[in-house]
């Protein structure tokens, strides 16, 4: 089974990070004239994208024979993702550049398994292969590898055996990273601790809300994030409108992308790792996770679909959300979740709800959280045992001898502080729901509890 470990590298001196920004340059030097070469091609009739020149003669004293092997191995598989998506329809257009000269590269390398190696402990540190000009250059010895410093946890220090080395140089958090893609033993593969069911219910202004058949419910809020990726898109189409006549993008334009996708890809990974530990401590077994395509059925806010669609990764995250998933042995299935956010759980309405913001409300009396709701009844559709048996088993209330639904366990809610997703004092609070209109409504809005 293949994992990955990601962690921060940290050069131990001012010319090893000369060094490391020197090998990243001529690493993106190699795939840009690479990538030229095969979009040239490409262009003619009569090329094969397929051909090109012999590279390790003029990179090789700067990056090592192996790492020219893999840069141009991995514009390769790049050129055939591009294919494959074609055939499709789903193409967007050709593999790109990594940035330019001019206006500065994307500093990126990959190395092969066999050409670096990562010893953890309380001093980690990562040894790379580098070119013997380079090594002559800055007085490394013949056989010396540059060695840096690593910082960071990884989820996977033992394996089976290591992949392909990505390291680049991350401009938005100004650090350089690597990935390290790993082969692990399903043995080491942890097992749910019980057979309880969650769901998700995805969303811009609260990213997730997930519902647990113990009766837990959890929310991960969104705005701040959003307002951030807001802000970010608008300046980019500042810039994209000052562009003069014929140019599409700029070194800023490319930064402020990358920065935008990367700020948010972070919170989303970290909602994926602290959502799953959670569940896992519960007992889950099978997550649920709402379709996004779906939501295009609902017709209740244009204006929040569109937010939702610019924002979200959903395949990405869905991706990312299986693979720690998988490390607890709980497994991820996307369903339909047409018309939860308008279901009323008291009466079943779809027609007689109303939702503004965080609030929805039906002419029965009932008032409650819409996402919270949403993911609750998102539950309920996909149990494999009657919806009637799954609220008998949590919410019980011996008011007329009846079994109807009373208050889940208090939302926990939690807030993104631009590197850990902690709980925000929203939590105490009671829980929004309420399906039996003689009780008080509670409703936790974005400032206050009105009761």
């Amino acid at each position: 089974m293949k994992r990955t470990n990601e962690f921060e590298v940290v050069p131990q001196s001012d010319e090893d990070e000369e060094l490391l920004r020197r090998l990243l340059d001529a690493s993106a030097a190699l795939w840009n004239e690479i990538n030229y070469q095969r979009r040239t091609n490409f262009d003619d009739p009569d090329g094969d994208v397929w051909e090109i020149d012999e590279y390790r003669g003029r990179y090789g004293g700067t990056l090592g024979a192996s790492t020219v092997q893999q840069i141009e191995r991995k514009n390769r598989e790049a050129w055939r993702s591009f294919f494959a998506l074609r055939e499709k329809g789903e193409a967007n257009g050709k593999p790109g550049f990594w940035g330019n000269q001019d206006e500065g590269r994307e500093l990126r390398t990959y190395i092969r398994n066999t050409s670096y190696s990562v010893e953890w402990g309380d001093y980690s540190r990562l040894e790379i292969l580098v070119g013997q000009d380079l090594k002559e250059e800055y007085g490394l010895g013949y056989q010396e590898r540059l060695r840096l410093e690593v910082r960071g946890e990884p989820n996977w220090k033992e394996y089976d055996k290591q992949g392909r080395l990505e390291l680049y140089y991350d401009d938005v958090n100004e650090m350089f990273r690597a990935f390290q893609p790993v082969t692990i033993d399903n043995s080491r593969l942890a097992h749910p601790l019980a057979d309880e069911t969650a769901a998700l219910d995805i969303g811009a202004n609260n990213n997730v809300a997930c519902t647990v058949s113990t009766g837990e419910q959890y929310l991960y809020e969104g705005r701040d994030l959003f307002k951030r990726f807001r802000e970010t898109t608008q300046r980019i189409a500042e810039l994209q409108s000052k562009l003069r006549e014929g140019r599409y993008s700029s070194k800023q334009i490319d930064s402020l992308y990358r920065r935008r996708t990367r700020r948010r890809n972070h919170a989303m990974d970290a909602i994926a790792r602290d959502l799953i530990e959670r569940l896992y401590d519960e007992g889950v077994s099978t997550v649920y996770v709402g379709d996004l395509t779906d939501v295009l059925e609902t017709h209740w806010s244009v204006r929040t679909n569109a937010k939702l669609h610019n924002f979200w990764a959903f395949r990405r995250f869905v991706g990312r959300l299986a693979d720690t998933a998988e490390e607890y042995g709980i497994s991820v299935e996307v369903r339909t979740e047409a018309w939860t956010s308008q279901t009323c759980p008291n009466c079943g309405s779809t027609e007689d709800t109303t939702r503004h913001q965080d609030t929805l409300t039906c002419s029965c009396g009932f008032e409650g959280h819409a996402d919270l709701v949403a993911s609750e009844t998102f539950l309920r559709r996909h149990q494999n045992s009657p919806s009637s048996d799954w609220r008998t088993r949590h919410f019980v209330s011996r008011q007329r001898h009846e079994t109807v639904a009373r208050p889940m366990a208090r939302p926990v809610c939690l807030k993104w502080d631009s590197h850990d997703w902690l709980e925000s004092s929203r939590s105490p609070r009671p829980n929004e729901e309420h399906t039996n209109p003689q009780v008080a409504s509670v409703v936790v809005r974005d400032d206050e509890v009105v009761s």
